[in-house]
């Protein structure tokens, strides 16, 4: 089971710059779409990076499949995904997506969707279908009309 509150939370509480992407940044705006992880993107500054080893830390993240290993600033500094198990579920955390688009470029145009207590910078729903399309996986292909029926009740 995931509780992506508490990872979302554990991150914005320890000051992490961070987008949230993939399916969840989705299922937030209004898309009746499932997922079962957490897909962040994450500036890689130094400090930002001591920021982000911290927070997983406190969250037991983990390589998933290996147990005894840990992130990290090495690992988190590249452009390339993480994929972690945490004690609150799957978090992948990712230098940069499709396009080769990082955390700068995505959070200059980010949505922040307020969580309860704290605030979380998300990818627009116009942005992740714009992605989707152009990066079609298999499952994405029945995503499409949910997509853009919530897109089209967000305008």
């Amino acid at each position: 089971m995931i509780d992506f509150l508490k990872i979302l939370k554990t991150l914005t509480e320890a000051e992490v710059d961070f987008v949230l992407v993939g399916a969840l940044s989705a299922a937030i705006q209004g898309a009746q779409v499932s997922t079962f992880d957490v897909d962040i993107v994450h500036g890689r500054s130094e400090d930002n990076l001591l920021r982000l080893e911290s927070a997983l830390e406190s969250m037991n993240a983990h390589f998933r499949g290996h147990d005894d290993l840990t992130p990290t600033v090495e690992h988190l500094r590249t452009p390339g995904h993480q994929l972690l198990m945490t004690d609150y579920g799957p978090l992948d955390v990712l230098g940069t997506i499709e396009e080769g688009l990082d955390y700068p470029s995505l959070a200059s145009d980010a949505r922040v969707i307020s969580m309860n207590s704290f605030d979380v910078q998300v990818l627009r729903l116009s942005d992740y279908l714009r992605i989707r399309k152009a990066h079609p996986r298999a499952r994405d292909h029945a995503r499409f009309p949910i997509l853009e029926a919530a897109l089209q009740e967000e305008e």
